[in-house]
């Protein structure tokens, strides 16, 4: 019988930690070659009755075996057509998410749940990103900087102070000043104190890390600013659908080693910010590494003090959402809930 688990029964049964733990079975899996997971698809098409409007799939699918869990997130959004400068804005008249991400057992085929998909998309990218920093980040980093204010800069920041615990100050900034002094409010993390600052140069001068995590089509900052020591995070990439650029050029080329969650993605989403500079020779391909092979041990990838690394969280992938849907799932499945779906109703005899 299928449950339905929604955003409420996500923050109930999934913590930070627990995610991350989740994100690095899920990597190393799929390094080993036994986790499955297709680059996500992504399409516009014009809303027939509002021209200023277009719809927009976002669709992921992915297995894991350690979890038994496999997964298919059905993205379903709005765009407001001509936006914001150097923005893609999500329109939903009512501000509903529709997408559901649905999870099958890999034991019997059978649908299991039906989950709602806002709280954990931000918490399955932040814990992303905190395997990321656990892997690579030095242990006594003390200071982060961030840009951007939205659901995955808190989930980012939650993640990476998680990861690094030695982290006590964080300077974040937006260029909107009411969010920025909001964000203090919005994320409180024990013995960390959250300063917003009035300019992007004041967010990467002096930190261990600078993360940018926006909705922004244009880098956020110069990188050029980038010091020796710093780890850079960010989460905007180039799809078929939008061409993004969270960073500069410049961030590439001066980075020892970059970091991406799956090559295959970077090339069926034509991530051009970063093909374009290996075709260019600016980037060498050989010092691209997936983050799977930091989590297996292949690959060792450490920042000192001495180098510039860029991880780049450069998709949203199906498994992760099978990863962390199992842990919420497996904590739920036993309990009494009144929101089930009777099986009847989803499954069908199978043709002669």
């Amino acid at each position: 019988m299928a449950i339905i688990i929604s955003d409420d029964d996500v923050r109930k049964h999934l913590t930070m930690a627990e995610c991350i733990e989740a994100m690095d079975v899920c990597f190393g899996d799929f390094a080993e070659g036994k986790a499955k997971t297709l680059p996500r698809l992504r399409y516009r098409v014009d809303a027939p009755n509002d021209s200023g409007r277009e719809y927009f799939a976002n669709v992921h699918i992915g297995a894991v075996p350690t979890y038994g869990m496999a997964c298919v997130r059905a993205g379903s959004n709005m765009l407001v057509k001509g936006g914001a400068p150097g923005r893609k804005t999500m329109s939903s008249p009512d501000s509903t998410n529709w997408t559901v991400i649905i999870l099958y057992d890999l034991n019997t085929a059978e649908l299991v749940a039906f989950m709602h998909e806002s709280h954990l998309s931000g918490v399955r990218v932040g814990a992303t990103t905190g395997v990321a920093v656990d892997k690579i980040a030095r242990d006594d980093v003390a200071e982060l900087g961030l840009f951007g204010t939205g659901r995955q800069a808190r989930a980012n920041c939650e993640a990476i102070c998680t990861a690094r615990p030695s982290i006590k100050r964080v300077k974040v900034y937006s260029p909107t000043q009411a969010n920025r002094e909001a964000f203090p409010s919005q994320v409180q993390l024990d013995g960390v104190e959250i300063i917003p600052v009035d300019t992007s140069d004041e967010v990467v001068a002096g930190v261990d890390i600078v993360c940018s995590m926006t909705n922004s089509t244009s880098p956020t900052f110069d990188g050029n600013l980038l010091e020796d020591g710093q780890m850079v995070i960010s989460v905007a990439n180039s799809d078929v659908t939008l061409k993004r650029h969270e960073v500069d050029e410049t961030t590439f080329t001066r980075a020892s080693d970059v970091i991406i969650n799956d090559w295959d993605s970077v090339v069926s989403n034509q991530q051009t910010e970063l093909l374009d500079l290996i075709e260019s020779g600016a980037v060498d391909r050989d010092r691209i590494y997936e983050l799977g092979s930091l989590c297996t041990g292949e690959v060792t990838v450490k920042q000192t003090h001495d180098n510039i690394v860029y991880y780049k969280n450069n998709t949203g992938l199906g498994m992760q959402f099978a990863a962390a849907g199992a842990v919420v799932y497996n904590k739920m499945k036993n309990a009494d809930t009144n929101r089930v779906v009777p099986p009847e109703w989803l499954a069908a005899e199978e043709y002669a």
